[in-house]
């Protein structure tokens, strides 16, 4: 059943996601709409279960799009869907949101709709937050467990990286979807001067095993696939060994991340540095919230810093 979507009583800010009732942004924002001095306004969340209709997409748009006081939304698990459902709705969209083919923030400016990815963005500043470029001086690669919105945004952000600035030697990329892949590497043939892809089709989790056993030491092990959180289990199997030395990052922060735990078992013995999704989770809903209520939200220095506080404290 689609969502049921009442016209908004106060400025309300849309979550569009899977389960949104359980994510820490509902006890987070009341704290964080009074710091950053927004007024009466609101969070309500709009679950779709993966792979609905693109009609009910739309819906959901259409009604952003024509109520007035629905400011606009964050997207997450949805943000290809909601690109390929509903992209002509929106009066403006950036020339990189319709390359990568994802939505992350949906936003009005003078009556009119804009919706732009910005996950490339949010998954760079996350990503500063555990690596510095000196990391990949000894040839380390990247590998993204998962080619839909997150991983594909981590792919160009990656791949995109300065040569000066240290980047990884190599890019690989898995997920048990062709089509995906094929995107990536299509978006990947027009990103001059690029790190080197090699995309893996997993029909099988042991297919994942065998990629992350050829990664030289100290990769990035990156699972942007969702499952954990808006679906049971892991990539990987229990078998599956991290790279010695290596970093591991789970997109997500809540859920059963089984990923996490995998990564944690193997920690002291393989010398692992390991992150959960929470300053991923800081910077997209900050960077969205500023977009929806046009305010200005550095990704750094004390307004960060105090809104990170805040949500540690409602977590």
């Amino acid at each position: 059943m689609p969502p049921v979507l009442q016209p908004a009583t106060k400025p309300t800010m849309h979550f569009i996601g899977v389960t949104t009732g359980q994510s820490s942004i509902n006890a987070v924002f009341p704290r964080w709409a009074e710091r950053l001095g927004l007024g009466d306004c609101a969070l309500h969340g709009i679950d779709f279960a993966p792979g609905s209709l693109a009609a009910d997409y739309r819906a959901a748009l259409d009604f952003i799009r024509r109520d007035p006081l629905s400011l606009g939304a964050l997207v997450t698990t949805h943000k290809v869907a909601v690109f390929q459902a509903g992209g002509d709705l929106f009066d403006e969209l950036d020339p990189l949101t319709r390359a990568l083919g994802e939505v992350g923030s949906i936003f009005k400016r003078g009556g009119r709709l804009h919706g732009r990815a910005v996950d490339p963005w949010t998954s760079g500043h996350a990503l500063a937050a555990q690596i510095t470029p000196a990391h990949w001086a000894g040839g380390a690669e990247a590998l993204i467990l998962g080619a839909g919105g997150a991983g594909t945004a981590l792919a160009w952000r990656l791949a995109n990286m300065p040569a000066v600035a240290g980047r990884p030697a190599r890019l690989q990329v898995v997920d048990r979807v062709p089509a995906r892949l094929a995107h990536l590497r299509a978006l990947h043939a027009t990103w001059p001067a690029a790190v080197p892809l090699e995309t893996h089709l997993a029909a099988q989790t042991e297919d994942a095993d065998a990629v992350i056993a050829r990664l030289p030491p100290a990769s990035l092990v990156a699972n942007a696939t969702g499952l954990g959180k808006d679906a049971p289990g892991s990539p990987l199997t229990a078998a599956a060994r991290f790279p010695e030395g290596g970093v591991v990052w789970e997109f997500n922060y809540r859920g059963q991340l089984v990923f996490l735990e995998q990564a944690r078992a193997q920690e002291a013995a393989r010398g692992l540095r390991i992150a959960d999704g929470w300053t991923y989770f800081l910077h997209g809903w900050t960077h969205v919230i500023a977009d929806v209520f046009d305010r200005a939200i550095p990704p750094a220095g004390p307004l960060f810093d105090d809104l990170g506080r805040i949500a540690a404290a409602a977590r």
